[in-house]
């Protein structure tokens, strides 16, 4: 791919596995407050509520507290585990307090990394909460590789809002034409890059049915080094 001279990643479920160090955060949260239900079947009524809400969070349509009680409190209701709101919100908290203990990155992060930063700059736009994906990225020692860290909430508006990458391009002095996206989320880092003529690659890491139209596909990071 030529003329790329700035590469954009998003964080979570792309190169931080959020899925594992979430798991491991709720385990080690429930076992502090002594909450008395099995971690997986509560994990499995979470997960689609969480990414309910996200998309909620995305589109404007709930703050970020309401995303962080409403997620935790829908689900302890579906799983009619009784519980008060007090805890319900010392849990929320204390979730986004020990999330960056845990480090876990998918397979090849430092590899590609490696590889990129000879030839790029590199930079991180997130939706997530601003006052934990540097200590993330800091905990799973990553953080070095980016010239910028852009996060939504520094925006003000949430990818696939245009402001935000217009913003990132505008922060690395970067030129659409010479920068590239990647990220695990086709409306959010793919549709979003995309809207304003930046090239994309999608982190198909589950290797679900996509058409790609307009971006490649990949389903390893290091399937990176085909293209840059």
């Amino acid at each position: 791919m030529k003329n790329i001279q700035h590469v954009f990643f998003d964080l979570d479920h792309t190169l931080w596995d959020f899925e594992k160090n979430s798991d491991l955060t709720f385990q080690k949260v429930f076992s502090i407050n002594n909450i008395k239900t099995d971690l997986n079947s509560f994990l499995k009524v979470y997960k689609p509520i969480n990414f309910k809400y996200w998309k909620l969070y995305r589109e404007e349509k709930v703050t970020k507290d309401e995303l962080r009680y409403g997620r935790l409190k829908n689900t302890f209701d579906t799983i009619n585990y009784t519980i008060s709101d007090e805890t319900i919100t010392l849990i929320a908290e204390q979730y986004i307090e020990c999330l960056a203990d845990f480090n876990h990155l998918f397979d090849g992060t430092f590899e590609i990394l490696d590889y990129l930063k000879e030839n790029y700059k590199l930079h991180i736009i997130t939706n997530g909460f601003e006052e934990v994906q540097s200590k993330k990225m800091i905990s799973s020692n990553i953080y070095h590789y980016f010239d910028k860290v852009i996060t939504s909430e520094s925006v003000g508006v949430k990818k696939p809002n245009p402001k935000v990458f217009t913003h990132a391009l505008d922060l690395a002095s970067a030129d659409k034409e010479n920068s590239i996206m990647i990220g695990d989320n086709l409306e959010a880092d793919i549709n979003g890059a995309l809207s304003i003529g930046m090239k994309a690659i999608h982190c198909n890491f589950e290797n679900e049915i996509v058409k790609n139209d307009g971006f490649i596909s990949i389903s390893s990071l290091l399937e990176i080094k085909q293209y840059l």
